[in-house]
């Protein structure tokens, strides 16, 4: 049975906070034995633009990675996608409506406090953990009923800093894993949390249990922001899923989805 390896939520320098070009980045992927390699870089918006693409580089974004998919057709796939910030009253119709591949929806604001951020950790002294929690999945439940993305990024990405909740997670994610099956999108099952002070998959075997019972299809994410993350963790990734009962991940063209094996 042919099986193929994606890859499919990466970042390039343009989101300043990342390194190594997209020739450095392809190199990996096809060593690796990566199949299909996508750019989901961290689309502009009016809000946070240290850590973003900017509006202006959007052009040059997407002919840099249309060139490398030509360069490399006949070694690897190369997807075209954002990484998009649910952030309501922020979200750009530019990039909301751009021809990708595929879009990604994420959450990573609170009120506009960038909790993921070891920049802003102070932001979770003081706070009720539970109701961070509560906020983080009606944001991702939200960002699920709007409709307008493919993928789910890092669905529990709130727990990157072990401030984990009393209340039990999977009544916590309930509602947004059922706006994610409603709006039929795609889970990631992104290894970067494994770098991260959590130490393990995003999201939970917990969560990825209910997303089988729910039949919510994956996909499969390092999240690089550095060629040596390209791949780390996949083996773990695959091990995990597949022992909850998964045997095909999904892939995107042209913001069509297709299911392979894997």
């Amino acid at each position: 049975m042919k099986t193929t390896r994606i890859d499919i939520h990466n970042h390039t320098t343009r989101c300043n906070h990342a390194e190594g070009t997209v020739d450095e980045y392809i190199q990996k992927a096809i060593e690796l034995g990566i199949d299909i390699y996508g750019f989901s870089e961290h689309a502009p918006m009016d809000f946070d633009p240290n850590y973003r693409l900017s509006f202006e580089e959007m052009q040059a974004y997407t002919d840099d990675i249309l060139s490398a998919k030509e360069r490399y057709k006949n070694d690897i796939n190369i997807l075209l996608g954002y990484e998009v910030d649910y952030l309501p009253g922020h979200m750009d119709d530019r990039v909301l409506n751009a021809k990708v591949d595929y879009l990604i929806g994420s959450v990573h604001f609170i009120d506009k406090w960038s909790f993921d951020n070891p920049e802003f950790i102070s932001g979770w002294k003081n706070k009720n953990i539970d109701e961070i929690w509560q906020a983080y999945f009606e944001a991702t439940e939200a960002m699920a009923k709007s409709g307008k993305f493919d993928i789910v990024g890092h669905l529990d990405l709130i727990k990157v800093f072990k401030f984990m909740p009393k209340q039990d997670i999977r009544s916590l994610a309930k509602n947004a894993l059922q706006a994610i099956k409603r709006s039929d999108m795609v889970l990631e099952v992104n290894t970067a949390g494994i770098r991260k002070p959590i130490g393990e998959l995003y999201p939970s075997g917990t969560l990825l249990e209910i997303a089988y019972e729910l039949d919510i299809p994956i996909t499969f994410a390092s999240d690089a922001h550095a060629v040596d993350q390209i791949g780390l963790g996949y083996d773990l990734a695959t091990l995990v899923t597949k022992k909850i009962g998964y045997t095909q991940a999904a892939t995107f063209q042209g913001r069509d989805r297709a299911l392979v094996n894997f």
